[in-house]
């Protein structure tokens, strides 16, 4: 195989867009003698290369042209100038249940899919069970894939992409609408993919996530190229695109920070912390709100870097929508590749919160000695529930709320973590010593 897994040589795809459906009428009357579209150019002119075994991510504003990107890779589209030259099996989890017939079952489609593909109904026998309980539907896998909800949808599809042995695998934001528990299993299962040099192509809105994986970026901008790059390089200046872009629509429309009846902007409390810098995913049933998160020095001012061996305070500010009997305020800390490093929470730490009421806003300070660790960025994703460690239910959580860069450490890390450790010369034998042992024995 080529070094070279997919290439774009100036390519551009356009779609026809009319103004009313007689004028598609019209030029097919007129066999398109009469022409009455408008093009929409989803890319234009786009050149680049992706290599073998590379994890490739596009970021880009919704329309950008990202999923036109893939679907023309896919082989779904054809361009409409340009070529594109794709060398290894395509496995795609693109559009939510596209390739599943409605109403086949799940195990029907796992061999078409198959099938699709080139495999027989013998290499799917091989492949099935692994499949059926990496998706972990249950029973449903004999029920039509018309009766799924989108979350089983994707457990599915996401099982049958992962082991039909891709060259290159696709993923174009499919997993947002998995449950938590799912997406962190189908994420650790693209690091391996990683790993083992599968090639792939990953489409988010989740800056997290584009972090963790991708060792090179794609900003799509209104069909073109606007920055490739290193991922780090490629995210910073597309984020800072999407704060600048904000901001403009905000002076644009007036829009002031709500006010008090009193006519005057409502301060909270200093304590009180009303940011959240970033939210990759959210979910719970919001009887209460993770309304604020920071992470501060020693110095209580807010960190700019995470130095190891330093004190940080992880500040969280929640908001009870509804009564909280027993709320538990926490966070989980994760490292680059998006795996969950460590966390705690205000039960773990044998610290209870008092019951809330409807109104009621906690902050609670989490006083952290940060070890020596390997300098990487490290991210934090705050939540709160109600219940007790046993037993509980998630209200908000917020995965990657906030993300600061480890520093380095005055020596070398090795692995992940450097220990607190205490030497001691335990022994200590001359060499004459060991000879004179020696004689004697």
């Amino acid at each position: 195989m080529s070094e070279v897994a997919v290439e774009f040589q100036k390519v551009s795809k356009s779609y026809p867009v009319y103004d009313s459906p007689g004028d598609r009428l019209t030029e097919l009357v007129t066999l398109n003698r009469v022409r009455r579209r408008k093009e929409f150019w989803a890319l234009r002119d786009v050149s680049l290369q992706i290599r073998r075994g590379e994890t490739f991510c596009i970021v880009g504003e919704n329309g950008a042209g990202k999923s036109t990107f893939l679907q023309l890779i896919a082989g779904i589209l054809q361009p409409t100038s340009g070529e594109v030259r794709v060398d290894g099996r395509v496995s795609a989890l693109l559009e939510l249940g596209s390739g599943f017939n409605p109403e086949f079952t799940g195990r029907d489609n796992v061999y078409l899919s198959g099938a699709i593909l080139g495999f027989s109904s013998q290499a799917m026998d091989a492949k099935y069970r692994s499949i059926e309980e990496f998706a972990e539907i249950g029973p449903f896998i004999d029920q039509p894939v018309k009766t799924y909800s989108s979350g089983m949808i994707v457990r599915l599809a996401f099982a049958v992409a992962i082991h039909v042995d891709p060259d290159i695998l696709l993923v174009d934001e499919a997993l947002a609408v998995g449950d938590i528990y799912f997406r962190q299993r189908c994420m650790r299962k693209v690091h391996e993919l990683r790993t083992s040099g599968v090639t792939i192509l990953f489409v988010s809105h989740s800056i997290g996530d584009v972090k963790a994986l991708g060792d090179r970026t794609l900003w799509l901008h209104a069909g073109a190229v606007r920055e490739l790059g290193p991922t780090d390089e490629v995210v910073s200046k597309y984020l800072a695109a999407m704060v600048e872009k904000d901001a403009a629509y905000l002076e644009l429309k007036g829009i002031q920070p709500s006010s008090s009846p009193g006519g005057t902007a409502a301060e909270p409390p200093p304590e009180v912390i009303t940011t959240i810098p970033n939210i990759d995913h959210r979910h719970g049933d919001r009887r209460a709100e993770v309304i604020g998160i920071a992470v501060l020095d020693d110095r209580q001012s807010p960190a700019a870097l995470l130095n190891p061996g330093s004190s940080i305070v992880i500040r969280i500010s929640v908001r009870a929508n509804d009564r909280i009997s027993q709320p538990n305020v926490g966070f989980i800390m994760r490292n680059h590749l998006g795996i969950d490093f460590a966390g705690t929470n205000s039960l773990r730490e044998g610290f209870p919160l008092p019951p809330m009421s409807a109104g009621d806003l906690y902050t609670v300070d989490f006083h952290v000695d940060l070890p020596v660790l390997y300098p990487s960025h490290f991210s934090f994703s705050p939540a709160i529930a109600d219940g007790s460690l046993v037993s509980y239910k998630i209200c908000d959580w917020i995965d990657n709320a906030i993300t600061l860069q480890m520093g380095h450490a005055e020596g070398p890390v090795y692995g992940y973590i450097h220990l607190p450790c205490r030497v001691q010369l335990n022994s200590r034998l001359s060499g004459l010593v060991q000879v004179a042992a020696s004689e004697l024995g």
